[in-house]
């Protein structure tokens, strides 16, 4: 009885086949990361539904972020999450978890701060067993994940990660829409 979430936008792609492959259910997962103040590409955090928040303490440490700054941001994200609800999901409620297990997929991991957020509200729907599923990471974050769940999968965690793009030959970005026609077709594949 297994249950797939992915991370939108890049976890739809990954979560699909993994749901594809296993035939089992398929359902997103809302996380932002948290920017840095000054350099938006820098995760200091992230944030997941149901208001789950990880602080990156490297990220934290490079920029100092006033409370009232993260604060900020957080409100910010958590509004974007809503929307982003609204448009993955729908009316629709997320798949049940409770006893079940969780496979969180996203397309690769850096400072794995949005992963483990992403982790944290899977954790609270309450799985039988919660797994970490992704196809390359950066080797310092894997530590951090598993302390977030039962299982970390990674089919590579080379030395000398700088980014998760580095290791697709095509990394253009996901746009919303492919991302939740992405969505929604897997998902509708897994109840069929």
């Amino acid at each position: 009885d297994i249950l797939v979430r992915g991370i939108p936008r890049g976890g739809g792609g990954t979560g699909g086949t993994l749901a594809r492959e296993l035939d089992a259910d398929f359902d997103v997962v809302l996380a932002r990361k948290l920017r840095s103040p000054g350099h938006p590409e820098l995760a200091i955090g992230a944030v997941a539904e149901g208001g789950h928040c990880h602080m990156d303490a490297a990220g934290c440490a490079v920029v100092a972020p006033s409370p009232a700054y993260v604060e900020e941001e957080k409100s910010g994200q958590m509004a974007e999450i809503a929307r982003r609800q609204l448009l993955f999901r729908g009316d629709d409620e997320p798949q049940p978890a409770e006893g079940r297990t969780v496979i969180v997929t996203d397309d690769g991991v850096a400072t794995g701060s949005t992963l483990i957020a992403a982790l944290m509200a899977a954790r609270a729907r309450r799985p039988a067993w919660l797994v970490a599923a992704v196809p390359v990471s950066a080797p310092d974050s894997l530590a951090d994940i598993a302390a977030h769940c039962d299982e970390v999968a990674c089919l590579s965690s080379p030395e000398g990660f700088q980014a998760v793009g580095q290791f697709y030959r095509d990394f253009d970005q996901v746009g919303d829409d492919e991302a939740v026609d992405l969505f929604r077709r897997y998902r509708a594949a897994a109840r069929a």
